[in-house]
């Protein structure tokens, strides 16, 4: 039986867009399986399908973007939810987190794109090498380029909201 993680943190900006990056911070939305209310994606071909509702983010990955000089703050990579506590080296696709009333299932590592060139073309790779393409979990960049999540139930979510992990591997 495997065992379970204790993973917890919290949600420090909830972000929605017109389309496109970056997301501006909301104070509350209803997330749905088709993402947060009020959200869209400028390639909505690419990405947006229910298997990638949601986008999650560390606040620390953002922060130590923003350290190593990158233009970036919380919204900016496209993120509708950033968190802080969340050890991002421990995320696994299947793990199953709840927010308020929501719990959301993180279905695969984001692989950045060329819109966030306009952060400068290096911050792709600052986010995401051949190790995490491979599904490399020791890598030192695992995670930081963010991870989709499906809405399993949806709900309320709210800024300083825990997300808390609930079952690993569904």
């Amino acid at each position: 039986m495997p065992v379970l993680l204790f993973l917890t943190g919290v949600i420090v900006q909830i972000s929605i867009s017109r389309g496109g990056i970056p997301k501006r911070p909301v104070t509350e939305a209803i997330i749905t399986p088709f993402g947060l209310e009020g959200d869209a994606h400028a390639h909505p071909e690419i990405h947006g399908r229910p298997q990638e509702a949601v986008l999650l983010m560390t606040a620390e990955t953002v922060d130590e973007l923003a350290v190593r000089g990158y233009p970036v703050y919380y919204g900016a990579m496209g993120e509708n939810l950033t968190t802080r506590g969340l050890d991002r080296r421990l995320l696994r696709v299947g793990q199953r987190f709840r927010i308020g009333p929501a719990l959301i299932e993180l279905t695969r590592i984001r692989v950045p794109c060329s819109s966030q060139d306009v952060y400068g073309p290096e911050i792709k790779s600052e986010v995401y090498d051949a190790p995490v393409k491979a599904g490399d979990t020791t890598s030192c960049r695992w995670a930081m380029s963010g991870f989709y999540a499906a809405v399993v139930r949806p709900g309320m979510i709210r800024v300083n909201d825990e997300i808390t992990l609930e079952s690993e591997l569904a």
